[in-house]
């Protein structure tokens, strides 16, 4: 049978081949049932099912005389959601909040997009962002959570932390499992793809030939080159709605409003104390407002975009923003600041001369979606990342092993759809396609994306008005600090020597050589260019973080203290990546199911479900 080619008719058509292959009826797991009617109030209101919140959803329905409620924007994963190898076909999705960041002054970055605006893709599905993502499962730094632990969060350092991931985890693989950082039986499945190319072989080695070390990145050192570990089960995603919800779908105590978007968080003052308490939120479904009362705690959920949002519309937040809009200040907070991303250079692309990337014409056809439909294997399963590892550029102290630049390495690369979808979803101009990656045509090419991992770069979210549904202005200030710069330009130079290495020449792997239009001005391959580049092709691997800060009251800019509430309002907290007071050193995913797992034990312990610990 000829190939056929991905494209957003066959899309529809594989889904539809699933069901009739009754791909449902044999994964043991069925979907959560969203609730027809809210009941009037609930112990808690969990606002935002992803990656925190489908954990907190769990935890805290363990509790049989408590009642959960569960309100997601969104609706259900699908058929499609499932196939790592299609993660790409969900952004820009009805499961995508389909954000932009905004034109930034100065045409500062994501000048070879459309508008000059980066495309921000968060998820508005039952899983949140774990159903968009590509699945890499890493921790981040071990230093990380010290330094957060000495910002005045007591209990975030990481052996304080550690149990907790541990505690999520069901790893696949026997090597990891019998280590002290890792462990089998909890809820979240996390493995290597079952498929992977011959170049992610090169990738690991080719680090070796630099002197890095073949590791466990999730283990005792991070620095170092590792094939990736993902959220995957049985070759399909495995996000938190598949890994903490499908299985609790039956309890009595817990309920699921799906397509139920949160507006405001409902906060009176207590007649005892005179403080702003929490008591209920507002929210639309079915085209009507409704609300429900919380008779324990609100908690925020939403992410590092949403949460802020919410809070700011429900009055906590900068008073002078506030009062922009004429919104009534009940806690004035540095709510939407400290925005941090990993941000790198987008499209650094490599060719080889031999038959080993992956390339739509030669994996997406009829043959490999039955292999992947009836024996979970097969290209399908690749989770788009393959591999990836921790360097030290020249700016960073090696003995540390606190490395500041992290691979992403996919056998692939922007031309490799022949510009059918990776285009769109980067949404680069026509111009920047047509000259650079329109000439590959069926070249064989891989990429990696170098990314920053300790920006020193902040942005903000801030309000466009009033209406819940009007989405806020996300401005990422990328680049503002020239170190930001040097750093991942270096990056870019560790990348150019990972081609150069042995295992890699074995392929005759050399740079792409065409300039980046608007910086041929500038000698190829200089600092400059490259600076240049990255202010044009400005990539994000989609990693919000910071906007609700954890820290002290003695801390001006934070927003919650160390056991998530919210200063100087009782009975709200904020559990998502927003809480984080630096971004951690990689992806962020597995530490936001982390901090759900925490603060599920913190809850219980504040409402004597669980012994105290000191």
């Amino acid at each position: 049978m000829a190939p056929i080619a991905i494209s957003w008719g066959i899309i529809p058509l594989f889904a539809v081949g699933l069901t009739y292959m009754r791909y449902l009826s044999v994964d043991p797991e069925s979907h959560p049932v969203s609730t027809r009617s809210v009941q009037p109030e609930y112990d808690f209101v969990i606002v935002g099912g992803g990656s925190a919140g489908a954990v907190l959803a769990n935890r805290l329905s363990e509790i049989r005389d408590w009642n959960v409620l569960l309100l997601e924007a969104g609706g259900y994963e699908n058929e499609v959601s499932d196939v790592p190898a299609l993660a790409g076909f969900l952004q820009l999705s009805d499961m995508d909040w389909k954000y932009k960041t905004m034109p930034p002054r100065n045409r500062a970055y994501c000048q070879a997009m459309i508008g000059d605006r980066c495309n921000w893709p968060r998820g508005k599905v039952l899983g949140g962002s774990s159903v968009l993502n590509a699945m890499v499962y890493v921790r981040g730094n071990k230093r990380d959570y010290d330094n957060w632990a000495q910002m005045g969060n007591p209990g975030w350092s990481f052996e304080e932390v550690l149990p907790y991931f541990k505690k999520s985890e069901d790893n696949r693989n026997p090597y990891l499992a019998k280590t002290k950082y890792h462990s089998t039986g909890g809820y979240l499945t996390v493995q290597e793809a079952p498929w992977r190319s011959p170049l992610v072989a090169a990738f690991v080695s080719g680090g070796e030939d630099m002197g890095y070390h073949n590791r466990d990145i999730n283990g005792a050192n991070q620095t170092g080159f590792m094939i990736v570990q993902g959220t995957i089960r049985r070759g399909s995603r495995c996000s938190t709605s598949k890994a903490f919800l499908r299985p609790v779908r039956l309890r009595r105590n817990l309920d699921i409003a799906l397509h139920s978007e949160v507006g405001k968080v409902l906060i009176r003052n207590e007649p005892k104390t005179g403080r702003p308490q929490a008591y209920g939120v507002e929210f639309m479904r079915n085209g009507a407002k409704h609300t429900v009362r919380a008779r324990r705690e609100v908690i925020m959920s939403a992410g590092a975009i949403n949460s802020p949002q919410i809070l700011m519309l429900s009055g906590i937040g900068p008073r002078e923003h506030l009062e922009e809009f004429k919104i009534p200040v009940v806690a004035d907070l540095k709510v939407g600041h400290n925005l941090q991303d990993h941000v790198g250079l987008g499209g650094l692309t490599f060719l080889v001369d031999q038959p080993v990337s992956f390339k739509t014409s030669r994996f997406q056809n009829v043959p490999v979606f039955l292999d992947y439909v009836i024996n979970e294997r097969g290209p399908l399963t690749m989770m788009g990342i393959e591999g990836i590892a921790f360097l030290n550029s020249k700016y960073a102290n090696a003995s540390e092993d606190w490395p500041d630049i992290q691979f992403h390495f996919a056998p692939s690369s922007i031309n490799s759809d022949n510009g059918v979808q990776i285009r769109r979803i980067v949404g680069i101009r026509d111009r920047v396609y047509n000259t650079m990656y329109k000439p590959l045509g069926s070249a064989e090419t891989w990429t990696i994306l170098p990314l920053l991992l300790r920006p020193k770069s902040t942005g903000w979210v801030r309000l466009k008005s009033t209406n819940p549904s009007d989405h806020p202005q996300i401005e990422p200030n990328y680049f503002a600090y020239p170190e930001d710069v040097a750093t991942l330009v270096e990056g870019v130079k560790l990348a150019v020597n990972l081609s150069s290495t042995p295992s890699f020449q074995q392929f005759g792997s050399r740079l792409h050589t065409i300039p980046m239009p608007g910086c041929s001005k500038y000698q190829f391959p200089s600092d400059e260019y490259w600076e240049c580049a990255f202010r044009h092709f400005t990539f994000t691997m989609y990693h919000p973080a910071g906007t609700c800060k954890m820290g002290p009251a003695s801390d001006p800019s934070a927003v919650v203290d160390a056991r998530l509430k919210v200063h100087g309002v009782d009975r709200l907290r904020v559990i998502d990546a927003s809480i984080m007071p630096q971004i951690i050193s990689g992806n962020p995913n597995a530490p936001t199911i982390m901090i759900g797992e925490k603060a599920s034990d913190m809850i219980k312990e504040d409402w004597g479900k669980l012994p105290s610990k000191s």
